[in-house]
């Protein structure tokens, strides 16, 4: 297992040479998003509407962040179960997504989804979204105002401790 420091703008050209196992520090710009959000953009998708952001390219790190605190730029922001994005996984990497953040396995469809458009699924640890929040460094709330911490936001992160759940190679954490 390889240990890697990494912008998420390498992450279309590096995602490749990335192994289940591998440990990442990310930096970058990240996009909050959860299920409900995510159902929304897939009918934006649909309905050939602007997205909320560019997803060529894109990491989206499924986060609900809380308020932040003074002095912050936001609450905890720990990882969600990524299976409540499953149904809408697919869509968004076959229209560029390069990488999801978050916690747990995924099933099948997204696996493949994963493999075919060269993607990557990255693992944060659950239970530790104040630690979390230590690594973004800013946070704009972009888009679905009206979801509350469920909204979509602009992070931009620094030195995120990840490691590589899902690789585009077939590698998977979550198959013995």
């Amino acid at each position: 297992m390889a240990e890697y420091k990494l912008n998420t703008s390498e992450l279309p050209e590096k995602a490749e040479q990335l192994r289940a196992g591998d440990r990442v520090l990310l930096s970058g710009v990240v996009y909050t998003s959860r299920d409900a959000a995510h159902k929304r953009i897939v009918q934006m998708i649909e309905k050939g509407e602007a997205l909320p952001f560019d997803l060529k390219g894109a990491c989206i790190y499924y986060a609900g962040p809380t308020p932040a605190p003074d002095g912050l730029p936001i609450g905890s922001c720990g990882p969600t179960t990524s299976g409540r994005m499953d149904p809408y996984a697919p869509t968004l990497l076959d229209r560029g997504l390069t990488a999801m953040i978050g916690k747990g396995g995924r099933n099948d469809e997204v696996c493949r989804a994963i493999e075919r458009n060269k993607a990557v699924y990255l693992c944060a640890i659950g239970g530790a979204g104040a630690l979390a929040a230590k690594c973004v460094k800013s946070c704009e709330e972009i888009a679905f105002f009206d979801l509350g911490c469920e909204s979509v936001k602009r992070i931009v992160i620094k030195d995120f401790p990840l490691v590589v759940g899902i690789d585009c190679h077939s590698g998977n954490m979550f198959h013995s």
